[in-house]
């Protein structure tokens, strides 16, 4: 009988030979008590979060590379690099089924969206490009539109790795009506009032009561929602810091050298997030944690191929082989930062 499939990763080919190993390295942990099954559900769940982050993870990579070695003279702008290095990743991760086309017609949206903000915040000098490209849009490098995507690409992609399951999820419906109010005003906060601290009370209403539940390794854990987007709202302004320091773009105030982003920018990007969210959640739809019990059932508490009982053995022998359509349902598909104000 094949392995339980309680890791989606074990559902995408390429990774598919190393689940064995990985399963017989938990259950090295989990026999030596619960504090090295603890510390082993701890490394597996930082091992996620970098799968999840590859696409911005290798933009990130790449801006602080071409920073600190990239010549000055070479025939081929950094700006212009870095759109090439950007769609060869993009390719790469559909040739090898990293992402699904449903997630990259998704990132597709990220594109339009955030390069349509990237024309117009610049053109009001909220922020610049300061080296020189070909690659462009007016004065948008071409890449900058990869940046937002490796946040779609991250959310899509950690949604399937973590199979999210929710508790009092807002209404699809309010989401999208909350994220075109909070998209409208990052364009009118410059004609007229920033309405950013009513959108604040917006999204806390909306997801304050909602929790996410998320498998990291045989169990689902849980957390509430909101403070796993201001989580990831605040590892997108740490890549953000990264990002101006390697002069990927830069705010007005470091235009006499490099400081850290301001604070204020946190919020920005915690709006943005929602947007990011809701693109993500109208693909993925959101399931329902008491589904996923009724479906998976003891199987998420327990150790897969491991009877609890004489009858249980026997009943898994007349069980069908294969995977469970429950588990049939999780499959595998990074996060760099641009700015937002």
């Amino acid at each position: 009988m094949p392995p339980d499939p309680d890791s989606a990763a074990r559902l995408w080919a390429p990774l598919a030979r190393l689940s064995a190993r990985e399963a017989g390295l938990g259950e090295w942990a989990q026999a030596r008590g619960k504090a090295a099954a603890g510390l082993y559900e701890f490394v597996r769940f930082g091992v996620k979060q970098g799968w999840a982050c590859l696409f911005g993870g290798a933009l990130c990579g790449l801006l602080i590379l071409t920073h600190l070695i990239y010549p000055a003279g070479a025939p081929l702008a950094r700006y212009d690099l870095l759109t090439l290095a950007a769609v060869g990743i993009q390719v790469a991760m559909l040739a090898f089924r990293l992402e699904t086309w449903e997630e990259a017609k998704v990132i597709l949206v990220f594109h339009v969206v955030g390069t349509a903000m990237e024309l117009f915040k610049t053109k009001v000098g909220s922020w610049v490009y300061p080296e020189p490209s070909l690659l462009r849009l007016a004065g948008v490098p071409l890449f900058t539109g990869f940046l937002y995507a490796s946040v779609g690409s991250y959310l899509a992609r950690v949604w399937r790795l973590f199979d999210f399951r929710f508790t009092r999820h807002p209404p699809l419906w309010a989401l999208a009506v909350l994220s075109l109010a909070i998209y409208a005003n990052f364009f009118t906060q410059h004609v007229v009032a920033d309405m950013r601290l009513g959108l604040f009370a917006a999204a806390a209403l909306l997801f304050g009561p909602a929790v996410i539940h998320f498998k990291v390794w045989r169990v689902h854990r849980r957390m509430p929602l909101l403070l796993g987007l201001l989580l990831v709202t605040l590892f997108i302004w740490f890549a953000e810091n990264i990002g101006t320091a390697t002069r990927g773009w830069i705010y007005p105030h470091q235009a006499a050298g490099w400081a850290a982003v301001s604070p204020q920018k946190f919020g920005s990007w915690f709006l943005l997030m929602i947007i990011s969210y809701t693109l993500v959640a109208l693909v993925s739809r959101p399931r329902i944690f008491a589904e996923a019990k009724t479906v998976a059932g003891p199987e998420i508490d327990v150790a897969p191929g491991r009877p609890s009982s004489r009858r249980a053995g026997r009943e898994a022998g007349r069980a069908p082989a294969g995977p469970s359509p429950a588990a049939c349902s999780i499959a595998v598909p990074s996060t760099a930062a641009c700015p937002t104000e």
